[in-house]
């Protein structure tokens, strides 16, 4: 397999000035076949389930016979197939252009937005979350079906990476979610990310984004694997990381070190604490003034 001009030099810097950039064929046919014949399983372990489990999160129309997902958690820690294509020779080579040769995995989901029923996602930036020592942290998103502007697909606020760090907070607490009245920047100017199964989208820690509801009668399911320079850590303590060999035990490539590099960035941090955690849309199902809330 050649990993050569995976990634022109036009699309690095069109990543680094937009801050964000789609690459097509990242994942042959087969291998997005093996990707929804896993991901079919999963599903259909939710059925027999009533409330979300440590790797399921279910949609609010789930019942225990007619299962209905719209996120597996942790798939790179809990499955080999999504390990293994994290690590993926045309995947590490984009990454190696974009953020460096040393990375880490620092999370992962698929999020589903099955057709007619697929929850949306109120704007915000993953920063918010997870800030970390620099932010040379991005998203990359495996396109498991054909994202298209019909079907709920990433919308992306151009440039938004190299602004403030808005508030995501509600009445005082963490709600994972922008209040769209309450931020100085214009959502409708947001651009639909779309691509054929096997592209892969990579979007900057700092990006302005979210995504409506899949109201099409075709899937979006959206592998999101979370990559981090090895040197930037997690500033909410070593307790995110969980242990130095979980550290090593997530390193995708080069070399893992125990200096972070540190850089001024815009930072809040995501305390107090959600009242509702489990997953980005429990915590978003607290916000008040919904910008998908009408579609």
């Amino acid at each position: 397999m050649t990993t050569e001009n995976v990634i022109t030099d036009e699309q690095v810097r069109a990543y680094h000035e937009v801050g964000f950039v789609v690459i097509e064929d990242i994942y042959s046919a087969d291998d997005i076949a093996l990707m929804r014949q896993t991901l079919d399983e999963l599903v259909e372990s939710a059925r027999g389930q009533s409330d979300h489990t440590e790797i399921l999160d279910l949609e609010p129309s789930h019942t225990p016979d007619s299962p209905k997902v719209r996120r597996i958690k942790s798939p790179f820690e809990n499955h080999p197939v999504y390990r293994k294509m994290g690590k993926h020779p045309k995947l590490l080579a984009v990454l190696h252009k974009l953020i460096g040769n040393d990375l880490r995995m620092h999370g992962s989901k698929i999020n589903l937005k099955s057709a007619k029923h697929g929850s949306p996602v109120e704007w915000h930036q993953d920063w918010a979350f997870y800030p970390h020592t620099n932010d040379d942290v991005l998203a990359v998103g495996v396109m498991l079906d054909d994202m298209t502007e019909e079907n709920g697909p990433l919308l992306c606020v151009p440039r938004s990476h190299k602004g403030p760090t808005f508030d995501h907070h509600q009445d005082g607490r963490f709600v994972g979610a922008m209040d769209p009245d309450q931020c100085d920047i214009d959502l409708n100017s947001a651009v639909p990310v779309t691509g054929k199964a096997g592209s892969c989208s990579f979007h900057h820690v700092r990006m302005v984004h979210g995504s409506g509801m899949n109201t099409s009668g075709k899937d979006r399911r959206l592998m999101l694997y979370q990559v981090a320079a090895a040197d930037a850590w997690d500033i909410r303590g070593m307790g995110r990381v969980g242990s130095w060999d979980n550290y090593i035990d997530t390193m995708i490539s080069g070399e893992p070190t125990n200096e972070p590099r540190t850089v001024p960035t815009p930072i809040r941090l995501p305390f107090p604490e959600p009242e509702k955690v489990g997953s980005i849309y429990e915590s978003q199902t607290l916000l008040k003034n919904k910008f998908f809330s009408n579609e």
